[in-house]
């Protein structure tokens, strides 16, 4: 039958970065409803799954990406999302959260068919991990109001096309079935 994920993309960030200040008031939006979403995902046992990027740090782990951005500025951002002692990470260092990880093993060791993705970046981050999750067959739901963008136009029709292209459910959290 095969049963979903909750897949939290970037999330873990220190927030030092060129585009910044431009994605954090969307990820201040975007976080209320993430962290609710991902309340619920522990509460029902769902397994949660970070996927990361590692910042070019090649020799960084989860715990020391972790340790960086809760010492970073942008602290009130990671803190209500940090994994807990039951999340699962996986670092990835591009776009997609399938591109040479072990995601997709990982997926298939748990049985997941179907994975929910929230985080950042909508336009890029997300938009290119939904197609490679769509291409291997999975399910997958966007929650519209749990992904932060960058440029709200670019946002919107990367919403778009993985509605009508990847045929995504784009829901809202609160409305995500887990």
């Amino acid at each position: 039958m095969g049963k979903k994920a909750l897949i939290l993309i970037d999330m873990i960030n220190s927030y030092e970065h060129p585009d910044a200040d431009i994605l954090i008031p969307s990820v201040r939006k975007a976080l209320p409803h993430i962290v609710r979403l991902l309340g619920r995902a522990r509460n029902k046992g769902v397994p949660v799954i970070y996927v990361n990027d590692n910042f070019g740090e090649w020799r960084s782990h989860h715990g020391e990406i972790v340790a960086s951005a809760m010492a970073g500025p942008r602290v009130e951002l990671v803190r209500p999302v940090q994994p807990d002692g039951n999340s699962l990470f996986v670092v990835k260092a591009r776009h997609s959260i399938f591109y040479e990880t072990p995601l997709a093993y990982l997926l298939s060791q748990l049985d997941v068919n179907h994975v929910i993705l929230c985080g950042q970046v909508t336009e890029q981050c997300v938009l290119y991990s939904a197609l490679d999750a769509h291409i291997r067959h999975l399910r997958v739901t966007i929650p519209e109001n749990a992904v932060a963008h960058i440029h709200k136009d670019l946002a919107d029709a990367a919403l778009l096309m993985m509605e009508r292209n990847m045929q995504a459910t784009i829901t809202t959290a609160e409305t995500v079935e887990l």
